[in-house]
């Protein structure tokens, strides 16, 4: 009988460890692959409501039913169905986590009753998908701020390239070419489905902002329209727009910094009523 808990125990262990490895590969940043990215620039038309992706159409109607925050996972490059994927496995290693560690206790001689690793189970499978669900809006976050930085960035490059006498179109172009990472590969795709579709760049850009929710690219694109369809010159406005979003992050930083320190109030604290307890306590056990 003891082989066979031994079994269960090692069964259920290694179906936990699984999907633990599931989960972080599924969660860890990765290079995105070819096909998908050229597939993104020649959609097809499909019904609306209908989910995209082909091994993840089963979780169409588990993604609407979550209600995915749409622009966190557009700016992450993640659709509906894998962010419904993360949350399910998530509650599903929660849920399966006490009654593992129930076997386990078995094995060594502690019995507890069912209902315990039933209620855990429960609460742990809503707590590790609430943590999941937490994690997108987190990364997100942290994703959109970098965006807007690397937004300054745009705007001076494309402010010089059009000091150098380069037409709007090919100024957000050349600018877009300059540095490297997500951000900016982002901005290229976009033009370059802008140039595929042809449509002008400053629309697809304003479309992409709206998209992951990221407004300063799309004054960007209402800059730049007004000089590809008036011919008004916008180097000092795009100049002026890098500068009050640079103030803007600033403030932000400071805020969030204030916010970090606020918190940091409370264990101060707690660690100096501690000392003081260690101080007085020679002198309150001889009274």
């Amino acid at each position: 009988m003891l082989n066979w808990q031994l079994a269960i125990a090692v069964v259920g262990g290694a179906t936990v460890g699984l999907g633990v490895f599931v989960l972080v590969r599924e969660l860890m940043p990765v290079t995105p692959a070819l096909g998908p990215a050229l597939r993104r620039l020649h959609q097809p038309a499909r019904p609306p409501g209908r989910p995209t992706g082909n091994s993840l159409q089963w979780l169409g109607g588990p993604a609407r039913w979550l209600r995915p925050p749409t622009r966190d996972l557009a700016l992450l490059d993640r659709s509906p169905e894998q962010y419904a994927l993360s949350v399910l496995l998530s509650g599903l290693i929660g849920l399966a986590l006490p009654p593992v560690s129930g076997l386990v206790l078995t094995v060594v001689g502690i019995s507890l009753p069912v209902a315990v690793p039933a209620v855990a189970g429960l609460g742990l499978a809503v707590l590790f998908a609430v943590v999941a669900h937490q994690d997108v809006l987190t990364r997100a976050a942290r994703a959109r701020r970098e965006f807007s930085r690397a937004v300054c960035t745009y705007l001076d490059l494309v402010a010089l390239q059009l000091s150098a006498a380069h037409g709007p179109v090919q100024a957000l172009e050349r600018a877009a070419q300059v540095c490297d990472g997500w951000v900016f590969e982002r901005i290229r795709e976009a033009l370059r489905l802008a140039q595929l579709q042809m449509h002008s760049p400053w629309e697809e850009l304003r479309d992409l902002a709206e998209e992951i929710g990221v407004p300063e690219l799309g004054d960007v694109g209402a800059i730049m329209q007004s000089s590809g369809a008036e011919g008004a010159q916008v180097h000092d406005t795009l100049r002026q727009r890098a500068d009050s979003l640079r103030d803007q992050i600033r403030t932000d930083n400071l805020a969030r910094a204030e916010a970090v320190t606020a918190r940091l109030d409370v264990p101060g604290a707690l660690l100096v009523f501690v000392l003081m307890g260690f101080v007085l306590y020679p002198f309150v056990s001889r009274i």
